[in-house]
């Protein structure tokens, strides 16, 4: 794709939705599956909010995205992993 073509300028701080169980290990374990692409990443990135009824976990992640590839990368790798219902 041509870098003119997206409308990300890269490279910018990108906000990433995370869901899945509520788990005392959920946000420390997606923090480590960021962390491999993006070497900048720690948890001051990171917000975590309870669901309603307390069964899921809603993470904002804040990404320093530095390419489209490597965006494309942390979607993957995220959306893969067993912990993860969801990634948007």
């Amino acid at each position: 794709m041509d870098p003119k073509e997206s409308l990300i300028e890269y490279p910018s701080d990108f906000p990433i939705k995370v869901m899945g169980h509520a788990h005392d290990e959920f946000a420390p374990t997606i923090g480590k599956v960021i962390v491999e692409l993006d070497p900048t990443f720690h948890e001051g990135k990171m917000t975590a909010r309870p669901s309603a009824k307390g069964n899921y976990t809603g993470l904002t992640v804040i990404v320093r995205a530095t390419s489209r590839e490597q965006l494309d990368d942390i979607y993957r790798a995220l959306s893969k992993h067993p912990m993860v219902k969801m990634v948007l």
